[in-house]
């Protein structure tokens, strides 16, 4: 019967999110909804278990929920931007061509009723060149505004692609160009969510 598959999607967001309530707002909404489709996150447990048994445990944790996912969406609270995981987790869904989008969840009330200004987009301290081959990509991350080779993934910032087109060649670029951003309250995530993962 006709109808589109519902996307499985892989929750990026900083911990301090959770606890203040924000990104379960989001995470949790498919709950109310007829038809839920699995999303792909972590529970806090399972992240705190993993975070004891150091970095290789924390990338094989992300990696397997990864899987099977087809869009990523990043949750932008005050400090997910500099969070070394969220960055992780942005720079493999890009590795894996999942689609991408960012919600400003600060918008949503925390458990005491308080609102913040939006956070730093995540994307805009992420970026990737292409060689004048348009065959190697190189992976980018910006701290203290500076950029520096983000070499988390397989221990080097360089991997082989199939050619990008010409346009892209010898070029570099800022992953905020290329997803879009919505906020979950001025942009009614609870009624457009499926609509953005589309």
């Amino acid at each position: 019967i006709g109808g589109q598959m519902a996307k499985r999607v892989f929750f990026s967001f900083h911990y301090q999110d959770v606890i203040d309530f924000r990104a379960n707002v989001v995470r949790n909404h498919w709950r109310l909804k007829p038809n839920r489709q699995d999303a792909g996150f972590f529970d806090a447990s399972l992240w705190e278990t993993t975070q004891k048994q150091g970095t290789m445990a924390i990338k094989r944790l992300i990696n397997s929920g990864l899987e099977k996912t087809s869009v990523t969406c990043i949750l932008i609270g005050s400090q997910t931007y500099s969070r070394k995981w969220v960055r992780y987790e942005i720079m493999k869904s890009f590795r894996r061509s999942n689609d991408m989008i960012c919600v400003h969840i600060n918008s949503v009330k925390d458990k005491f009723g308080n609102t913040k200004q939006k956070g730093y987009n995540p994307l805009s301290f992420l970026g990737v060149t292409y060689s004048d081959s348009g065959r190697t990509a190189t992976l980018w991350e910006k701290n203290s505004n500076r950029w520096t080779k983000y070499s988390e993934i397989g221990g080097s910032a360089s991997y082989q692609i199939n050619p990008v087109p010409q346009q892209y060649r010898g070029k570099g670029y800022n992953f905020s160009k290329w997803y879009s951003v919505f906020d979950w309250v001025t942009d009614d995530g609870f009624n457009n969510f499926s609509e953005w993962v589309g």
